[in-house]
């Protein structure tokens, strides 16, 4: 066991200094990226400025308020970007073309190599920018940064980064069947965009699939809530602690079964 965690461990820097050097030879696309990223988020917060110009609150929700979600909700997604990213390529390739081959010949778990074979630099835009709007709340809304909360808030960025790595993990292994099934992966992540904002402004429909079914307000309206009101700590937190253990045992699963369903190429 310890060998294996060492040759992981091993192989996860060797990728990283292949992804760094990448970087260094594409720096534009890097930076043009970013600035894309930049951009794009600029607007959407220009967008809720625009809408809250014209009113106090949404659903009892100040704009500050809802900047401190949609701050909280770029950190999960980018930790997930940042090191799990490799799943889409499972879902829009690697199986369609046979090259999910390699990963069967090396002495580690499939999943795992297929984790650490990627490490995605640019996911530096949505830290950034995650950050930042968090920081400009500081001040605005009664978020109490006690040592209890602090820790809370580390200690609540991986699960709800696992609730995002279930999610593909589940969907990307249904190539092993389909043998592409990146657009599912891309239905399925499009309803993250609804977890940056209070689930009160929704019907009870699309509020019981985002928090039930495609539990992706766990990954950032929930647990900002608690950090904003203090209230419901174990729905809050609780609640995004089960449906990372859920959804990531599921995606194990489902995973495990599909790699024994995989017909290698030519087959």
């Amino acid at each position: 066991m310890l060998k294996k965690l060492k040759r992981t461990a091993k192989m996860h820097r060797i990728f990283i200094a292949q992804d760094l050097k990448k970087l260094m030879e594409y720096k534009v696309d890097f930076l043009t990226g970013m600035f894309g990223f930049m951009v794009y988020q600029t607007i959407n917060i220009l967008f809720l400025w625009i809408i809250f110009s014209g009113i106090p609150a949404l659903k009892g929700w100040s704009y500050e308020e809802i900047i401190f979600i949609y701050g909280f909700s770029l950190l999960p997604k980018g930790l997930d970007h940042l090191f799990f990213d490799n799943l889409w390529s499972v879902g829009y390739w690697l199986v369609a073309k046979g090259d999910f081959d390699k990963y069967l010949t090396r002495p580690l778990n499939p999943l795992l190599t297929v984790i650490v074979e990627k490490f995605c630099v640019d996911a530096i835009g949505e830290f950034i920018v995650g950050v930042a709007l968090i920081a400009a709340t500081i001040g605005k809304v009664s978020v109490q940064w006690s040592v209890i909360n602090v820790l809370l808030f580390f200690l609540i960025l991986p699960f709800a980064t696992l609730i995002y790595t279930g999610i593909k993990t589940i969907t990307a292994s249904v190539a092993f069947w389909t043998k592409r099934s990146g657009h599912i992966i891309h239905v399925f992540y499009l309803m993250n965009d609804f977890a940056k904002y209070p689930t009160s402004i929704y019907n009870d429909v699309l509020r019981n699939v985002i928090t039930y079914i495609i539990p992706f307000a766990f990954t950032a309206f929930y647990p900002a809530s608690y950090f904003l009101t203090g209230e419901n700590p174990l729905f809050n937190l609780g609640g995004t602690v089960i449906a990372a253990v859920v959804l990531m045992t599921i995606g194990v699963l489902v995973w495990n079964k599909g790699v024994k369903s995989y017909e290698s190429a030519g087959s």
